[in-house]
């Protein structure tokens, strides 16, 4: 077995101050191991030269946030697999074939499932005990038993001639730490009474043993490729000096802008464009910059620090709508960017007399992947939404308690923030700025549903289209309208991704509203307003029952909304499984069911899993599981579920009938609306 080296426990600070060259080294210390670990996931020296290469400039990423040595390891190691599951769906790469016995089982590895094939790799390959395996993956140190266990009985039977085993169960759970010689005497005695008299578990134990001693052997026999570590070294080094050459090249930039930016300054106190040419010169977020130099706020630049991390106010923009608040941190000690939760640790001092509290706050979604966020390690841009002031005027006296650490950088398909304390304090005067609204009244029909478009707000931060669903349909229903642009005074205004909200106010119950947000355009008047659509998500209504008889052979198939659905399996037990699927989604009407399991009895526990695809408008279909892809770059995607599953707890409970009550599906449209507008006068109290 591959014991890892014991690790000095100022190894992370030595690193961090060293940079990273020492990281490089501390992969070299280990690349036996590592090498290993890559071998069973990918099985091809030039996806684990990859491998490498991208855990160490991760590793070097995320280093400040390690804070010991054990966490550094394990830290380490958390990251490295991530990137192996990665490369490991990567396809572009062929693997190449086994050319070593000892290398055999490495491969062997490959068609386990992930949890199993983990657990055997970081317990027997990187040598981790089993309480460090259950806290790098997440799970109890008894899971990571069961696991061994069953990762070892998969391994035999597909490296086996085919013979099948059949250990009493009771004591195959005891297999693994008899083997491993953990048993108390006690035990230890009883287990070897037991195999002494049973046949069955003799062979069992004889195999799995087997498969152990394999295991050991391949590992002790194991050597990393000559020249492996001077490859990825090589591609480092060559990395760090094209980033070198990119600084250098800001920094000349840098003294080039400052000279155009002296002449601008000249330039604009005779022509009266300075307001613009001094924002984008100076304000480096583009958002920002465009409330700026549109006269909509201005500079705050109010700072506060608690241990290093330096929070600055930069601008709060205030109106009927929200009151945006934009911001920057900086960690000065470290590479870490943070960013504000509005939710968790912000608090307004007095909150209730100076804010309208009948409104929703807006989420902003992080802007991880913004150019602006990428260019410092150490510096991250955002902004929060508040709700609307109540007067024209007010100090907003903010605190805040904890920010968010990211994890992750632009790389990374997956991110997560860590909540770290501190004291941050601000006084931010604010000047609400007027709205316009204006009547709108036209109704529609999309999709055989009635629509009303009732009210169009133009504010400072946002331009808001009210309108409402017919809520007396009951065969079809709108649940949701997806626009894709307006156009104002010749003005184009997409919409927003994330802006659609619910109006909680409904005067009239046959009606639901709601409001729809798209880009400021920071414009003031308008007599007409061009509406473009882009989807509608729809609920049908269509109820079906099919028995679910378990004296029958499953597969069974049905027809439900065009389709053939198949019941796959149906299995009572401990617990009950329940299993359908329609594979096909070629002119498939229906994306997924609305739908019950009956049962027998009654208040049960039923725990789901689905399957799906993403169809784009041409049919090519993206595998939610393997294909890495940004959902937004798809055109008009669908999402079809494909199997769904279903865990019923319980003991021995029996399905009666799936009760299929409806569907939902989405239709793309490309229609185009034109409406008059009435301007909404409002007295001072804001009353119409």
């Amino acid at each position: 077995m591959i014991i890892p080296a014991k690790n000095n426990p100022s190894l992370p600070v030595m690193i961090r101050v060293k940079g990273i060259e020492s990281i490089v080294n501390w992969f070299e210390q280990h690349q036996r191991s590592l090498y290993a670990i890559g071998l069973s996931y990918l099985g091809n020296q030039r996806k684990i030269e990859e491998l490498f290469y991208r855990a160490i400039l991760q590793v070097h990423k995320e280093l400040p946030r390690f804070k010991s040595s054990t966490s550094f390891e394990i830290s380490v190691l958390s990251i490295f697999i991530l990137i192996c599951r990665e490369l490991s769906l990567n396809k572009s790469i062929q693997a190449s074939e086994v050319s070593d016995y000892h290398q055999e089982i490495f491969h062997a590895l490959h068609p386990l499932k992930e949890k199993k094939r983990e657990v055997l790799v970081l317990t027997y390959i990187k040598g981790l005990s089993k309480d460090e395996t259950a806290q790098l993956l997440q799970v109890s140190a008894e899971q990571v038993k069961a696991l061994i266990f069953s990762g070892l009985q998969s391994l035999r039977n597909g490296m086996g001639d085919g013979e099948h085993y059949h250990g009493c169960k009771e004591f195959q759970k005891l297999y693994v730490d008899y083997l491993e010689r953990n048993m108390d005497r006690p035990r230890k005695i009883d287990f070897e009474i037991h195999i002494y008299h049973c046949q069955d578990c003799q062979e069992d134990l004889a195999a799995l043993q087997e498969v152990m001693l394999g295991f050991n052997e391949a590992i002790a026999k194991f050597s990393v490729p000559p020249g492996f570590m001077e490859n990825v070294k090589e591609r480092i080094a060559e990395r760090e000096s094209l980033n070198q050459q990119k600084k250098n090249k800001r920094k000349r930039n840098g003294f080039i802008a400052a000279g155009i930016f002296a002449l601008a300054f000249f330039a604009g106190l005779f022509t009266g464009a300075f307001s613009k040419l001094y924002y984008t010169w100076t304000e480096e977020n583009q958002e920002l910059r465009a409330f700026l130099q549109a006269d909509v706020g201005e500079r705050l630049n109010l700072e506060a620090e608690s241990d290093g991390v330096k929070i600055k106010i930069k601008s709060a923009i205030a109106d009927d709508v929200q009151t945006l608040i934009f911001y920057e941190i900086e960690d000065t000690n470290e590479n870490n960017q943070y960013m504000i939760n509005f939710d968790d640790g912000v608090f307004i001092e007095d909150e209730r007399n100076i804010m309208n509290d009948h409104t929703s706050q807006r989420y902003y979604p992080p802007d991880f992947g913004s150019e602006l966020n990428n260019e410092e390690k150490n510096t991250y841009h955002g902004k929060i939404s508040l709700p609307p002031l109540k007067e024209d005027k007010s100090t907003i006296k903010l605190k805040i308690n904890k920010v968010m650490k990211i994890v992750g950088d632009s790389s990374d398909s997956y991110k997560s923030i860590e909540p770290e304390e501190g004291e941050w304090n601000f006084e931010i005067p604010v000047t609400k700025q007027p709205s316009t609204e204006y009547a709108l009244e036209e109704d529609i029909e999309i999709e055989g549903v009635p629509v009303r478009f009732d009210k169009l707000i133009l504010a400072p931060t946002a331009t808001i289209l009210q309108y409402g669903l017919k809520t007396e349909q009951k065969k079809k229903r709108i649940d949701m309208i997806n626009f894709k642009n307006m156009k104002i005074n010749n003005k184009i205004t997409e919409a927003d991704l994330f802006g659609s909200s619910y109006v909680y106010t409904q005067p009239d119950f046959r009606w639901s509203n709601f409001q729809a947000h798209f880009e400021p355009l920071f414009e003031k008047e308008t007599d007409e307003v061009k509406i473009q659509f882009h989807s509608v998500n729809l609920s049908i209504e269509e109820l079906k029952t099919v028995e679910l008889d378990t004296s029958k052979k499953y597969p069974q198939t049905f027809e439900y909304a065009g389709s053939t659905i198949s019941i796959d399996k149906v299995e009572i037990g401990q617990p009950t499984r329940v299993v359908f699927s329609n594979h096909e989604i070629k002119n498939r009407e229906y994306e997924s069911l609305h739908f019950n399991i009956a049962t027998e009895e009654e208040n049960i526990s039923m725990e789901g899993d689905y399957e799906g695809v993403i169809v784009d408008k041409n049919g090519k279909e993206y595998d939610m599981n393997k294909a890495p892809f940004i959902y937004e770059d798809i055109e008009q995607p669908r999402h079809f579920f494909t199997v769904q599953s279903f865990k019923i707890q319980g003991d021995n409970v029996v399905p009666k009938s799936l009760d299929i009550f409806g569907y939902n599906t989405t239709k793309y449209l490309d229609d185009i609306v034109e409406i008059e507008t009435e301007l909404i006068v409002k007295d001072k109290a804001g009353i119409r």
